[in-house]
């Protein structure tokens, strides 16, 4: 008897949504809300880059602040395992970390402390056109909201403005919903600065050692502000001080108006509605830069509009004519102070501080233009290994014989590129910036340095590349790479190359010079062995030490003599190279700095070196003209008196020959 299985319901299809209730479900989304949700823009994309954001973020602003009030920097920071109650793991396994920034700057009024530190897309540089190393208002908060978001944890935060001023401690977060802050405790404290502010933050996060971490940024930060003293208490307990060896602040830059060529149709419809200006040309002299009343004027006549219409009533045709003409106009290029450049000599202090090296040097390009932004590239080089590494590698490694024509030296490394934006390093998204993409576009065979193609340089070398600019073309909200404009990239090139060739002086006067000094070696050889023949034949009767010295005098001219000695000259920097440094057997030359504790840390240099600095004692008597005849005929001239007989047997001889 078969069984008839009942068939299950079927469900009535849900009808769709009408419009009415499709409406109904739209509602705003908070910046908060979606930067919550989208984290890894910002760069918190996982736990290690996490952790030097937050650091990143809170050293950019101490710097900044202390900067516009003429401060001096100084900045400590400390990166410690947060253990909760619980035994602290090892920093290598721990997950969570406590983060402390303190700087002496100017500190923060009481008022602007929660919405700076608990509000995104908040602060003082967004509308401003001046290089500062924040742009958006984002960063500080992104990383209280990254804190409150892994660890639950407020932000805290202490600030001081002076001596007799109140010291108040916040501990806020940020309501995700409106983007406005939320204050949890609010008090003033006892606090043993005279002035500055403190944050901390609880992250989780990873700490690692190497490339892209914490430390390593710290160490460019301190390669491209010689100007500031950075203190780092790292969570195994070492503590690394990084001092000032530039004693004065870079210089401050000013703040411009924008530049005609560097706005678009849609900003000029709203700086037309916004502007308080009662003239068309009057707008066009007074809110832009290098607009004098005589472009305004000739503007306006190319755009076939009045100079003396209101500025709201320009729109439409007529607003677009207005743009046309400002793009068809020739405009000078925007004033350049409102950028600070580092500077050659800050660059070399920086590089010399930090990188052990046998050649530094550094060039500052002249200020360019891109979309009307005005912007200033600068380069630095450290080529070599410094005398105590070379010292050590020849003191360890056994002596391997080596082909005809290999060299000794070791070329299978790449060059390092450390990136900077605006004293910023950049240390993620290497092959996505223009820096990069100039540096492996650079010819360095021209310069004598090995390299591939489509690879970085080979041999021990950093290159150091720095974008100052009002506003720098990041090509994400993180501001990890720069986006790839053909002048900047440009620009860039231009500056490599200017260190590509003094580079290349310096290597070939530098093997110019070992080659020469490997001949002269070989003459020595031979010099004892031929003032001991000569002595034999002579009887014992010959002076060996003055027929030793006038030997090597010879030796001395025919292997290059001053030239390969003194290397033309010392104008202008080492070698007659500008903006340069050179580590020899007797120290720097060049615009080296003094480093603090320096008198301890001498090290012999490699051997090939020291026959450099040892040469330019005998360099000093001009040797004759003519060769052989003068120089046998010379020197034995004062003995003529006792002994007479002597040229009168010896000159038929020389008739002879």
């Amino acid at each position: 008897m078969s069984t008839v299985l009942a068939k299950p319901p079927t469900a009535e299809p849900k009808a769709a949504p009408s419009a009415a209730e499709m409406g109904a479900r739209q509602r705003e989304i908070s910046v908060s809300e979606f930067f919550t949700k989208n984290r890894h823009l910002l760069g918190f994309d996982n736990p290690r880059k996490a952790l030097l954001t937050c650091v990143k973020e809170a050293v950019d602003n101490a710097l900044d602040a202390a900067e516009e009030a003429g401060i001096l920097p100084e900045v400590v920071v400390t990166l410690e395992v947060a253990a909760n109650g619980e035994p602290a793991p090892p920093a290598s396994q721990a997950t969570r970390f406590r983060v402390t920034v303190i700087d002496n700057g100017p500190g923060i009024v009481r008022q602007q402390i929660p919405p700076i530190f608990a509000k995104l897309l908040y602060g003082s540089k967004f509308h401003r056109l001046r290089m500062s190393r924040g742009q958006q208002g984002i960063g500080i908060s992104a990383a209280g909201m990254y804190a409150q978001i892994t660890t639950g944890k407020p932000v805290q935060i202490t600030s001081r403005t002076g001596a007799r001023a109140a010291t108040h401690y916040f501990e806020v977060q940020i309501d995700t919903k409106k983007n406005e802050p939320r204050i949890f405790e609010s008090k003033k404290i006892d606090w043993d600065h005279p002035r500055g502010t403190q944050v901390t933050l609880e992250i989780e996060g990873r700490y690692q050692k190497g490339r892209a971490s914490v430390d390593e940024f710290l160490e460019q930060v301190a390669i491209a502000n010689p100007h500031v003293t950075l203190v780092y208490h790292a969570p195994e307990g070492e503590t690394r001080h990084y001092p000032r060896t530039i004693q004065e602040l870079p210089p401050q830059p000013r703040e411009i108006k924008p530049h005609p060529y560097g706005i678009e149709f849609g900003v000029l419809l709203r700086m037309l509605h916004d502007t308080r200006s009662h003239s068309l040309a009057g707008f066009l002299a007074g809110d832009f830069s290098r607009v004098s009343t005589a472009v305004a004027q000739e503007i306006c006549r190319t755009a076939k509009l009045s100079g003396n219409a209101r500025p709201r009533n320009v729109h439409g045709d007529a607003a677009e004519a207005l743009y046309k003409a400002i793009q068809a106009t020739k405009i000078m290029a925007p004033p350049s102070n409102c950028i600070s450049p580092i500077g050659e000599k800050a660059i070399l202090h920086g590089l010399y501080k930090q990188i052990k090296g046998e050649f530094y040097t550094a060039v500052t390009r002249p200020a360019a233009v891109y979309r009307g932004n005005p912007f200033v590239i600068e380069a630095g080089l450290a080529y070599g290994k410094g005398p105590d590494q070379v010292a050590a590698v020849t003191k360890d490694a056994p002596a391997v014989p080596l082909a005809e024509g290999e060299d000794r030296e070791d070329d299978s490394e790449l060059a390092r590129v450390i990136r900077y934006a605006n004293r910023v390093p950049l240390l993620y998204q290497q092959s996505a910036c223009a820096t990069f993409k100039a540096v492996l576009e650079t010819a360095w065979r021209n310069y004598g340095v090995a390299q591939s193609r489509g690879a970085l340089p080979a041999g021990p070398m950093v290159v150091f590349v720095h974008m100052g600019s009002v506003w720098v073309p990041f090509t994400s909200e993180s501001k990890e790479a720069i986006a790839d404009y053909d002048e900047i990239r440009k620009e860039i090139k231009l500056a490599l190359q200017e260190c590509g060739r003094r580079l290349g002086m310096f290597l070939r006067r530098r093997e110019r010079a070992k080659s020469e000094f490997r001949r002269r070696n070989i003459f020595e050889l031979y010099i004892e062995e031929v003032v001991e023949a000569c002595g034999r034949l002579k009887g014992g009767k010959l002076a060996k030490e003055k027929l030793k010295m006038q030997l090597q005098k010879i030796a001395l001219k025919r292997t290059g003599g001053p030239k390969t000695d003194a290397i033309l000259g010392h104008e202008g920097g080492p070698e007659g190279l500008p903006h340069s440094i050179i580590v020899t057997a007797d120290g720097p030359e060049g615009e080296a700095p003094v480093l603090p504790g320096a008198e301890g840390s001498a090290v012999a240099p490699p051997e090939e070196a020291r026959p450099e600095k040892t040469k330019p004692t005998p360099a000093r008597r001009k040797a004759k003209g003519k060769a052989k005849p003068t120089r046998s005929a010379g020197p034995p001239r004062p003995a003529r008196p006792t002994k007479a007989a002597k040229p009168k047997t010896k000159a038929p001889k020389r008739r002879k020959r």
